[in-house]
């Protein structure tokens, strides 16, 4: 059984940051990407705010300079998923789903939130090709356009009111006849004058290519069949899953599964959990702002109390 200083969970912004700041501290951090490496910014085509590309970046190469940032230190990533962790005395063992168990002196939490999505036809080949999940993170590619978002929440709303200030015109798609979104938020949206609604309908299908990106939806309803209607993109409302199962009995959790890292105001209690050892950081933890920039800098917390912990706690260094 392999042992380690440092184990991280995800290989998104959060997760590479720990990495490189673990790294740069001789911990030798050993990195899980999961499922989706990369996590969710790896599918935007382009991301516009991230400081220091003033032109603008492909999501997928500003992950891979991130993980060579990392490697160039010398963390180690392995493709696997953790299927479940234990705390035994001052160390935690991983079982992975593959059947191999590591023990790591801390744990960092890095595995994101993934987009709930609608589950129709052309959604996956077209996401990050005019379907998005971020208004924040894309919403200015629609300057002048029109755009669909899907959901009748307060995610929805948000989405769609950040998306007026780029956007010619937002229809909100919501499957019933009244909004499940706060009032101030629902009051906010209908009196917009650029946002407009269908109410009982729902999208069965995305039409476009990836070349192209999206070109229409299809809408359906309970009183007549399927029809097109034409946008530039379509927007995800619906709310994320928080990637946070595997870790459920060692952290408190909100009712939607993102962890709840320990309450307070300093900065060091961003990324703490109940449990001693093991930080959160990135898309588990934030439902809020759910940004590349922010992600990364929870990460650096992360691996920086991590590597407190072990400096305290100091018997010789493990090595990979």
């Amino acid at each position: 059984m392999s042992e380690h200083n440092v184990i991280i969970a995800g290989s998104g912004c959060a997760g590479h940051t720990a990495a490189i700041y673990a790294a740069r501290a001789d911990l030798a951090p050993l990195v899980f990407e999961g499922d989706e490496p990369g996590g969710q910014l790896s599918l935007t085509s382009e991301v516009e705010n991230f400081p220091g590309f003033p032109d603008g970046v492909g999501g997928f190469e500003l992950i891979e300079r991130m993980k060579k940032q990392a490697q160039k230190f010398g963390a180690t990533y392995q493709y696997g998923r953790i299927r479940e962790v234990q705390k035994e005395g001052s160390h935690f063992t991983v079982s992975m789903e593959d059947g191999q168990v590591l023990k790591t002196r801390t744990l960092i939490v890095a595995t994101g939130a993934r987009a709930r999505k609608l589950e129709v036809p052309g959604e996956a080949e077209l996401f990050g090709q005019g379907v998005s999940s971020c208004a924040t993170c894309d919403g200015a590619f629609y300057r002048e356009r029109e755009v669909v978002v899907v959901g009748g929440g307060d995610s929805a709303m948000e989405e769609a009111l950040f998306l007026t200030r780029f956007a010619s015109k937002v229809t909100i798609i919501h499957r019933r006849d009244a909004l499940r979104a706060s009032k101030i938020m629902q009051d906010r949206a209908l009196k917009h004058p650029k946002i407009v609604f269908l109410w009982n309908s729902w999208v069965s299908e995305v039409k476009g290519t990836p070349e192209e990106g999206v070109t229409g939806v299809m809408i359906s309803s309970k009183d007549k069949p399927p029809e097109l209607f034409k946008t530039d993109g379509l927007f995800l409302g619906i709310g994320h899953v928080p990637n946070s199962d595997f870790v459920k009995d060692l952290v408190d959790r909100d009712e939607d599964g993102y962890i709840r890292t320990i309450p307070g105001h300093t900065p060091t209690e961003i990324v703490k959990t109940r449990t001693p050892g093991l930080f959160a950081c990135g898309d588990v933890v934030d439902r809020r702002f759910r940004q590349a920039i922010s992600a990364a800098g929870m990460g650096c917390m992360a691996a920086m109390e991590a590597e407190e912990l072990l400096a305290s706690h100091a018997p010789a260094s493990v090595g990979t």
